[in-house]
């Protein structure tokens, strides 16, 4: 494992989480402290994630999607158990929790791996 590739990694979850959270606290409702912290800590679980990773795959890119995906499912699911939000149905919430890991995901992977040169060690 690269050090260089996993600070990268994490330091970019860190930063994909606060955007989420910027995102998420950007309407009429107050976002919960609990749900805050649960947010910037999954984004940057997907960055270590990432970072450790060792998936053989063929392209950098399938690897960042996929592993924002696998990451992004259990905060899914939480989503939809959390208390109910107005303007939210709980099937939209999963979705976009779930797709934004992936956008998340490709990013982080993308900048680490294109921008940054600290490619994955095979």
């Amino acid at each position: 494992m690269k050090t260089k590739r996993l600070l990268i990694t994490t330091i970019l979850g860190v930063a994909a989480g606060f955007a989420c959270y910027g995102m998420a606290s950007s309407g009429q409702n107050e976002v919960p402290t609990i749900l805050a912290v649960n947010i910037i800590l999954g984004r940057t679980l997907i960055g270590f994630g990432i970072g450790i990773s060792r998936f053989s795959l063929k392209h950098w890119s399938i690897h960042g999607i996929i592993m924002g995906l696998v990451f992004s499912l259990p905060a899914g699911f939480g989503a939809m158990l959390g208390p109910e939000i107005p303007e939210f149905s709980k099937t939209m919430l999963f979705t976009s929790t779930v797709v934004m890991g992936i956008i998340y995901g490709f990013l982080i992977e993308l900048i680490t791996t294109v921008i940054f040169k600290a490619k994955m060690v095979e």
